[in-house]
């Protein structure tokens, strides 16, 4: 694995990647912050050894160097997810390559579903803490000590350094930031009611299908991480009614800009 990032990175290096301060991955409808980069160099995935390809539709496959208030920055314009049929180790490759590019803070966005239904739709969640409802871990297998530990810690997964600068500047912008746990699950299926039930009774406020293989990699490698759920629907199992991912889609349209607002007010604090 060491081999092959390392690979990964130095063609990218070839390729006039150089290094960054922040990476950043953008999910689900969420890919046009990269309008506010001042762009150095941007590559499809598909070109990129090791690199997988994003088969979702609405997750654009590029990966985009440049310059975002005052930072040099990596971001992955798409991400991928278990249910795509990529193994834990491919869906977070791209994390470690970035790390290995000198990245030394992680941002990561998605959309997701509200088990807490004081979280509307189109409002915005910090991820203070998750459930990994995941059936693989990309840390599985054999441990390379120079990425990380065997056991890693996870007691505080998210960096409070990096969600306090989010809080803040959410408050300077007077935009609404709830914080609460996020459960990621395999999909690509939405869940049943019961699923519902069962999700708020073990402590989750959302859910969704990503970000956690990412955070559990960052950890491992020591590298501090910030992620933030635009939540897409509300996921009610008294009143349930079918949504589409079309919707889902919409609506992180229409919550997207308030996502941009406050990453452009908290990147230069970072």
């Amino acid at each position: 694995m060491i081999n092959e990032i390392n690979l990964t990175a130095e063609f990218l290096i070839k390729h006039d990647f150089g290094r960054a301060d922040i990476g950043i991955v953008l999910g689900t409808g969420l890919g046009n912050l990269t309008g506010h980069i001042k762009i150095i160099q941007q590559m499809d995935y598909s070109t990129i050894p090791g690199f997988p390809l994003a088969t979702v539709e609405s997750h654009k496959g590029k990966l985009i160097y440049g310059e975002l208030c005052g930072k040099k920055v990596i971001a992955m314009q798409g991400r991928f997810h278990f249910y795509e049929g990529y193994s834990m180790q491919q869906i977070t490759f791209p994390v470690r390559v970035l790390r290995t590019l000198g990245i030394g803070r992680l941002l990561l966005s998605n959309a997701a579903g509200a088990i807490n239904l004081s979280f509307k739709k189109g409002s915005l969640m910090l991820i203070r803490d998750h459930i990994n409802l995941l059936p693989d871990n990309p840390l599985r297998g054999t441990n390379f000590d120079a990425l990380g530990p065997r056991f890693p810690d996870m007691s505080a997964p998210y960096s409070a350094q990096l969600n306090e600068i989010l809080l803040d500047s959410a408050t300077q912008k007077n935009i609404v930031l709830n914080a609460g746990v996020y459960a990621s699950v395999p999909g690509p299926n939405l869940e049943t009611a019961a699923e519902y039930r069962y999700l708020k009774t073990i402590g989750a406020d959302a859910v969704g299908m990503s970000t956690v293989p990412e955070v559990i990699v960052a950890n491992h490698m020591g590298l501090p991480c910030s992620a933030i759920s635009v939540i897409t629907d509300e996921c009610d199992p008294d009143h349930l009614k079918p949504v589409s991912i079309s919707e889902i889609l919409e609506v992180a349209a229409l919550a997207e800009a308030k996502l941009i607002d406050l990453l452009l007010a908290s990147i230069p604090k970072m």
